[in-house]
């Protein structure tokens, strides 16, 4: 994971959109990521380790003029990832898009199937930054050189509850990345199905990004940074400029443990979650389980009372065949 760095001298381009990715380790979320901003700015690579280290951010203009921004990020929420080094990493994410997240990509593999564990990194997302986040997210499968559409399209029909719930959750918000492809009308109508999909986003947010407290604080740091630019003679400037650099790590510092605090809340209360869905599945299995037991002894007890009606019928049979010799 990488540290808590930051430039000094750099600044986040004026954006028009900002599209954070998220997802498991080998889901292709940097290959996605290249293929939004039709370029390789990220290092992609078949791998059983993370390409990604830290979070990572690429630009581009698009053809109606709008700045793109999109934010590529580690497995933050993989099981063998810390809470420090997370908590790092989504300040550091947050500090990129400080003025808000327009989209959260969330990317699956659509060779994969989607488990219980794949529901749980939005469930992770959600428990994090509050239900709200679900009006921001898209689902994005990759893959789509192996599987194709009209095959995608069978899948999502034939799909496994919990992404059925995913996708509802997201309102349908559904798209296939091909990432391979070399073809340009290809690359251009899928970027345009997730622009369109982000647009839709917008205009059901107001036109607003995600913002909560976190990014709140963020922006009060840029902005003061900013105060320090204009108006000022050299010296203030100097002398502001040490102050804050002061103040800033501190801040930061803070930022962070607020998101660690959070990210142990979201796990605890996955771990709530995942138990007492267990123990709910344990409890179904129980009453199943002596449901059929109930079932099978009452089977038994039937067949226990047609085998004595048997023996019965037969024992009259054999009684009425007796008197009827006697009275021959």
């Amino acid at each position: 994971m990488g540290g808590s760095q930051y430039d000094d001298d750099w600044v986040l381009p004026s954006a028009d959109i900002t599209l954070v990715l998220v997802g498991k380790l080998g889901c292709g979320k940097s290959a996605t990521a290249n293929s939004i901003l039709g370029q390789e700015v990220f290092e992609s690579d078949f791998s059983h380790l993370s390409v990604t280290e830290t979070c990572q951010m690429g630009s581009t203009t698009l053809k109606d003029g709008r700045t793109i921004n999109v934010i590529d990020t580690p497995g933050l929420f993989d099981a063998e990832v810390t809470s420090e080094d997370a908590g790092k990493e989504v300040v550091k994410c947050l500090n990129m898009a400080k003025d808000g997240i327009h989209a959260v990509l969330m990317v699956f593999s659509a060779t994969h199937r989607f488990t219980k564990e794949s529901e749980s990194t939005i469930e992770s997302i959600k428990a994090f930054f509050g239900e709200k986040i679900v009006n921001h997210m898209i689902l994005v499968f990759t893959s789509g050189d192996v599987i194709g559409e009209s095959k995608f399209k069978k899948m999502q029909n034939k799909a496994p509850e919990c992404l059925k719930k995913a996708v509802e959750l997201c309102q349908n918000r559904v798209v296939l990345f091909d990432n391979m492809t070399k073809d340009r009308r290809l690359q251009a109508q899928q970027l345009d199905k997730l622009l369109d999909l982000v647009d839709s986003i917008s205009a059901n947010n107001g036109g607003k990004p995600f913002s909560d407290q976190m990014f709140t604080r963020i922006k009060e740091v840029h902005d003061r940074e900013k105060e320090m630019k204009t108006g000022y003679s050299d010296k203030q400037i100097s002398e502001l400029k040490n102050e804050i650099h002061r103040t800033r790590d501190e801040q930061l510092a803070h930022i962070t443990i607020m998101v660690e605090e959070k990210l142990n809340h979201s796990v605890e209360k996955l771990q709530q979650q995942l138990m007492e869905e267990q123990n709910a599945r344990l409890e179904a299995e129980k009453v199943a389980l002596e449901a059929r037991m109930k079932s099978e002894d009452e089977i038994q007890k039937l067949k226990e009372s047609l085998r004595k009606a048997q023996m019965e019928n037969e024992e009259f049979r054999r009684m009425a065949a007796e008197r009827k010799c006697a009275i021959l």
